[in-house]
């Protein structure tokens, strides 16, 4: 798999929405699970949301109810959709490339499966 790379982060006033992208270059990526991190600063990165290759989602608590993620296998990209943004969701946002296994989205930690990240800012 080629390197994932995000965009659509940018500045947004609390309540407000994004859409973030993220395209993996690469012949499988219709087999893999597709995640979402983010990282603010000065803490650990933690997990988002994830979409199995068949469709199945799963949310942090913090953000369920707020975000959605959907993915287009045609053009091997997978979506985050932020609404209601709050000021703690301000983070770099990393996609990343996995697999789906008992439940829940386990990540590739090598470098090549993880984007630059985008930085989305929730602020007035």
């Amino acid at each position: 798999q080629g390197q994932p790379v995000e965009s659509g982060g940018g500045l947004v006033q609390p309540g407000g929405s994004l859409r973030l992208s993220c395209v993996a270059p690469g012949s499988i990526f219709s087999t893999k699970s597709m995640g979402w991190y983010r990282q603010p600063a000065g803490k650990p990165r933690e997990f988002v949301a994830a979409i199995s290759s068949g469709g199945t989602t799963d949310f942090a608590d913090s953000v369920k109810g707020r975000f959605t993620i959907a993915r287009d296998n045609a053009k091997n990209t997978v979506y985050l959709q932020l609404n209601s943004l709050k000021p703690e969701d301000t983070a770099v946002y990393y996609c990343n490339i996995g697999l789906w296994m008992r439940g829940g989205h386990y990540p590739h930690y090598g470098t090549e499966y993880w984007g630059k990240g985008t930085l989305v800012t929730v602020s007035s």
